[in-house]
């Protein structure tokens, strides 16, 4: 149980100290007890996993804590607590298959007239939590709080979360999806290097529309990265097991052959127990909190995570086709919220944004403003934006450092440990709260982030 607090901080072993006691019994679909992590979870009984932090018994200097929290996050992770009864399983699964299998005879505003119906009571849904979902951060961050309590220390420190001490990291990903949005992608390129940001371009291999050798050049010659979008983005890839290691054989020799790691699939489809049979270094189809999404569901977090071999990146923020097209927002307040509650949470900031829908005035005016306001947090705040292989390989080589204790204090070991930053985590008023070096400015597990500080 302690080693996904300690995998998550990167803090020492000896500083974690939890146990498992008499499980706490939750009602209502969970399967049994909350620690078995399987079942279905409602926002209701997750309130009753964090209240029930307060039944943690101090013995021996230890926590033993009343549920598995591994397990529950793992759930999480993972969006094994769906709630709908299978039948209707079955029967949205069916929906989407018909939708997908008509979707090109018809035209857009019928389209985007069922995805209405579809989604028209989204809002009634209270998990995960809209518009940004923390919920396995907070439940992590309570963890290492009780083992402190436990062990009676104030502060432990940790391996700083992004590289040079950034507060939060952002990268900007765009799924080709159409033949005029890949004809876009030069435009779109100078956009995002007018603001200074390098970013991803997951392309359909098969039927969607042609891929040349020059098309993917014009891409990485430029410093920009590619990534594989499904295999046709036909809706089918996730029908049946069988189906998914066909394609994805498929699917990894594409990679393979274009030299890439990154991976999403169409529709932000997913079932991260058959991602074994994915040839790739990290995943991006995973979305925080699913309301707006043909699949719905969120992972719960704004952190990367590990899935076996695969590191997921979550799409943390709404698409730009729900924004303009479902919730017909033209601006980027929602985007400016959601950014504020991932940076409060020292989180990952993933966009999805396609050539394909801001191709007009409107649209790109709007996006060119999601741009500038991300260049602002940079300068202003000290914001990491990267790109997605640049998130995975941080994030691969901070999961292998250590800090360690020398007669000079403290100091991180391992590959790329250079850029590495020790933090402290304390008791910040019943939240866990971050403390950087000697920049007592971040804070995390919900409290408020203070901006305006350098980081680096």
């Amino acid at each position: 149980m302690t080693e996904c607090v300690t995998q998550y901080f990167r803090c020492s072993t000896h500083h974690v100290r939890l146990f498992l006691k008499d499980p706490v019994t939750v009602t209502g679909g969970y399967g049994g007890d909350a620690g078995n992590g399987s079942g279905g979870l409602s926002r209701s009984q997750l309130d009753v996993l964090e209240n029930a932090f307060r039944e943690t018994v101090i013995e021996d200097g230890c926590a033993v804590l009343p549920f598995d929290v591994s397990r529950i996050v793992d759930s999480l992770r993972h969006e094994q607590y769906e709630e709908a009864l299978p039948e209707k399983s079955a029967i949205r699964s069916a929906t989407n298959w018909a939708y997908y299998a008509l979707r090109p005879l018809l035209p857009v505003a019928v389209r985007r007239h069922l995805q209405h119906l579809y989604l028209s009571r989204w809002h009634h849904r209270s998990f995960p939590r809209w518009p940004v979902d923390c919920t396995v951060d907070h439940l992590l961050g309570q963890a290492l709080l009780q083992s402190m309590k436990a062990a009676g220390v104030k502060r432990v420190p940790f391996i700083w979360f992004w590289p040079e001490g950034a507060p939060s990291c952002a990268i900007m990903t765009h799924d080709v999806e159409t033949r005029a949005g890949r004809d876009f992608c030069g435009t779109l390129m100078d956009v995002d290097e007018s603001f200074g940001i390098k970013s991803s371009f997951q392309v359909v291999p098969e039927k969607r529309y042609e891929v040349a050798d020059d098309f993917l050049k014009s891409i990485t010659s430029r410093g920009f990265e590619l990534g594989v979008q499904d295999l046709n983005h036909d809706g089918r890839l996730y029908r049946s097991r069988q189906e998914f290691v066909a394609r994805a054989a498929r699917i990894n020799s594409y990679g393979h052959k274009w030299g890439v790691g990154g991976f999403r699939a169409a529709v932000l489809y997913r079932k991260q127990e058959w991602f074994d049979a994915l040839d790739f270094a990290y995943d991006m189809s995973v979305p925080n909190v699913a309301h707006l999404d043909p699949q719905r569901g969120g992972c719960c977090t704004v952190m990367p995570y590990f899935v076996s071999k695969l590191l997921e990146l979550p799409v943390t923020a709404t698409q730009d086709y729900t924004l303009f097209h479902i919730l017909r927002d033209y601006s980027i307040d929602l985007w400016k919220r959601q950014i504020a509650l991932i940076m409060e949470n020292n989180g990952l900031i993933s966009f999805i944004v396609h050539p394909d829908y801001v191709m007009e005035t409107r649209e790109r005016r709007i996006y060119e403003g999601l741009l500038a306001y991300l260049s602002q947090l940079r300068e202003s705040a000290g914001i990491w934006i990267t790109t997605p292989a640049e998130v995975n390989r941080w994030w691969r080589q901070r999961a292998e450092m250590e800090i360690v204790e020398s007669r000079d204090g403290l100091r991180v070991t391992g590959p790329g440990s250079e850029r590495a930053r020790i933090a402290y985590a304390s008791d910040g008023g019943g939240r866990i709260a971050f403390t950087l070096e000697d920049v007592p400015c971040l804070h995390g597990g919900g409290l408020q982030y203070k901006t305006g500080a350098p980081f680096a």
